[in-house]
């Protein structure tokens, strides 16, 4: 189907379409081009002045106050994804070194337990949780692991920091785990 409104004139537009709230236009006068004149009849329109030409609709400015309005949204997003951002970067830095604790707590109470029952000795004991230390990977040496040992009772300590460097700040966490096990008989 071949609209008129297609063939070159395009820039024309019957006013039967939805008008727009606040908006200036200016009307087409009472000689208008023979194709539109055509759709006019057509159509059935009783007015010439039905007809808009597009390029002349104007929305009206906003003031000065609602324009800034549009900058401080964008503010907001920008300022809301760096703080996004930063909160991510912190806990990929941070929540590693309390899974790391969490590992090493959870071997210190397994040793302990085996500890009593097989009667290990105080280096055996060291041993086990210095090498568990390396593997993950803590900062913290072999004198820092405390353990008193006795037939009866077992009671392991570490206590260690870990010095945390994020772009903006510098801290050290400090852990100290404890386990302790206490004979059956």
């Amino acid at each position: 189907m071949d609209s008129p409104l297609l063939t070159g004139n395009t820039q024309w537009a019957c006013s039967s379409t939805p008008p727009v709230e606040n908006v200036s236009v200016k009307i087409y006068g009472r000689s208008m081009p023979p194709v539109l004149a055509e759709l006019h009849k057509r159509l059935g329109h009783r007015r010439e002045e039905e007809f808009v030409l597009i390029d002349q609709v104007h929305a009206p400015r906003l003031p000065a106050s609602r324009r800034t309005e549009w900058g401080e949204s964008k503010l907001k997003a920008i300022l809301f994804t760096v703080i996004l951002v930063l909160l991510v970067y912190s806990a990929f830095k941070i929540v590693p070194i309390y899974v790391q604790n969490y590992q090493l707590n959870d071997k210190m109470q397994e040793v302990a337990r085996f500890a009593v029952v097989n009667r290990y000795n105080e280096e055996q004991i060291r041993d086990t949780i210095f090498k568990e230390i390396q593997s993950l990977e803590i900062p913290a040496k072999r004198e820092d692991i405390k353990v008193s040992s006795s037939p009866a009772i077992v009671r392991i300590s570490v206590d260690y920091s870990v010095p945390v460097d994020l772009l903006f700040y510098h801290m050290d966490l400090h852990f100290t785990p404890s386990s302790e096990n206490k004979s059956i008989l």
